[in-house]
């Protein structure tokens, strides 16, 4: 989104206000020159006092200036943050560990105004529809805030209500992101390879999943009834008729949490059979369901002896389609059998890869990487560090994989950590290569092979048939004379205003000149006004006051551009 569509609103401008004198507080005061934020606000104050405490303030790293910024920023920022803290091909690792730290740290809203809200949504005051409902939630959230209660049969359930104004406030944070991501892709040449519009659009479609309750109640259903018929895994039940939009209702499930188990101590858990257990309920996802929980961290593992794994909070959620399944297999593939060319090749049918990268040099680096850890036991690999390091080389060479890539691959080692430190001499390999073999195996089988040669058939075809009809219309339009040649310019948009902005000022500066020269003339006149009587010098007199004024509000205009000298 373009910086001059952003919509002005008072609310807007008192946002973007904010905004600004948090990042000029953090040292960022740069970025809003550079991104224009003058044409909305005074920022001379702003900036130069905030500024000023940035200058005075000690030196801090750039991770920690930004999760400061997220932190003030409120809900939206911090859960921006959380998001990009999964992107290691677009940050370094020493900014993702900053942002990984963020919190919602949001107080919780009257429980009676919830109370309120679950009677709208669902009809019936919690007395009457519950059995009983807790006075006070047990954790509140940046979205909403969640209660222990009973149902009228019985069930122990956990409700989740939704903050009231949420919406609004993620609405109009949103609104101004797109337009600062768009405006530091126009005007900041070190961001734009990162495509900031394209990550903040990923992030509203993330946000709007996962503020809807309906989205989230179906992906927990679809859980469940994938995982039915396994006695290992618990999925909580959703209780539809007590869940809305804004109201979530599933039910509890009691074990121990994750964080506490990896630390050690629970004799009464199976840590080999639990890691086992956690990998294949995840390959079970990935290659079966082809939808998999996207938020892995421990607090939403609670897990039962011996190794009953309990999986809750399905607001965040990834899918994986048959074409980014296949392409994210050849890339496994092609990594164990050390063929970086492959991976490249992979990476340009994703666009993944900029125009401006050195496939050369992206090969090159890819294979010193894979032949860094060729012969390496696998119960001494880190999955973490090589991801990060595979990482750090894509964006060495800027390349900025899709987002669904991106969750897969980090789901993924998130799952292979977490299960190698339950059991060290865990083998992987050994538990992912049959269902990896079932897909390449797919993806090359006659079948599947006669199907995309049909499909590919199918459009050549259809481009030579409706070939013939286009060449004519083409035709018709340069015989007409209405043949068009549309050329788009890039960045002269800065170019432009700036020029529109001298020459107003030029223009302002004449109009002043002339003020001037015209009141000297009067000045220099003895004469009086024939109908009032009045010396004319006094209309010089008052000429010379109003080009006074307009001249030190072009000083002033001039001052604040920060172009003074």
């Amino acid at each position: 989104m373009p910086y001059f569509q952003l919509t002005t609103s008072v609310r807007t401008l008192n946002r973007l206000q904010q905004i600004v004198r948090v990042l000029a507080r953090h040292g960022f005061g740069h970025v809003v020159e550079r991104i224009n934020l003058g044409r909305y606000l005074p920022l001379g104050k702003i900036l130069r006092s905030a500024q000023a405490e940035s200058v005075n303030a000690p030196p801090v790293s750039l991770g920690k200036r930004i999760a400061s910024v997220c932190s003030e920023l409120g809900p939206t920022f911090v859960k921006f943050a959380q998001t990009l803290s999964t992107r290691a091909d677009i940050a370094s690792e020493d900014v993702l560990r900053e942002l990984r730290k963020l919190q919602d740290h949001v107080p919780p809203f009257d429980s009676e105004l919830a109370r309120s809200i679950i009677a709208t949504e669902i009809g019936e005051s919690p007395d009457q529809c519950f059995a009983s409902f807790d006075k006070e939630p047990f954790a509140s959230g940046s979205i909403g805030q969640v209660y222990h209660a009973q149902t009228k049969d019985g069930d122990n359930v956990v409700v989740k209500v939704k903050r009231p104004d949420i919406e609004e406030i993620l609405h109009q944070d949103l609104h101004i992101l797109k337009w600062m991501a768009g405006a530091a892709e126009q005007w900041l040449p070190e961001l734009a390879r990162i495509r900031p519009v394209q990550i903040v659009e990923e992030f509203e479609l993330l946000l709007k999943q996962e503020v809807d309750y309906i989205s989230e109640a179906s992906a927990t259903s679809r859980f469940e009834e994938a995982f039915e018929n396994d006695s290992h895994v618990h999925i909580p039940h959703v209780h539809w008729n007590l869940t809305s939009s804004s109201v979530l209702t599933i039910g509890r499930i009691r074990g121990e949490g994750f964080e506490g188990i990896l630390e050690g101590g629970h004799e009464e858990i199976d840590r080999k059979l639990l890691g086992k257990r956690l990998v294949d309920m995840y390959v079970k996802q990935f290659f079966d369901m082809r939808m998999f929980h996207a938020d892995p961290h421990p607090g939403n593992f609670l897990i039962s002896p011996p190794a009953r794994i309990g999986l809750i909070d399905f607001g965040q959620t990834g899918t994986i389609s048959d074409e980014l399944a296949g392409q994210l297999v050849i890339i496994v593939v092609a990594m164990i059998y050390r063929e970086p060319q492959i991976v490249v090749d992979v990476l340009y049918d994703l666009s993944a890869v900029e125009t401006e990268t050195d496939p050369k040099a992206l090969v090159r680096d890819l294979r010193n990487l894979l032949d860094k850890y060729h012969g390496l036991p696998l119960k001494r690999l880190n999955l973490l560090t090589i991801f990060t390091e595979i990482a750090g080389v894509i964006r060495q060479h800027n390349v900025t994989l899709p987002r669904e890539l991106v969750m897969v691959l980090k789901t993924l080692i998130t799952i292979a950590g977490v299960a190698l430190r339950l059991d060290p001499e865990l083998d992987l390999v050994a538990e992912l290569s049959p269902k990896v073999r079932k897909l390449v195996a797919g993806r090359f089988s006659p079948k599947k092979i006669l199907r995309t040669t049909g499909v590919t058939l199918w459009h050549f075809f259809s481009i030579i048939r409706s070939a013939p009809s286009q060449l004519r219309a083409a035709l018709r339009r340069v015989g007409k004379g209405k043949w068009q040649v549309n050329i788009r310019h890039e960045n002269l948009d800065r170019l432009i205003n700036e020029l529109d902005r001298s020459s107003n000022r030029l223009s302002f500066a004449v109009v002043i000149a002339a003020i001037i020269v015209g009141s000297s003339v009067v000045v220099s006149t003895n004469a009086k006004f024939p109908v009032l009587g009045i010396d004319i010098q006094w209309f010089g007199v008052a000429g010379y006051l109003v080009a006074g004024l307009l001249g030190i509000r072009l000083l002033w205009a001039i001052y604040r551009s920060g172009r003074l000298s």
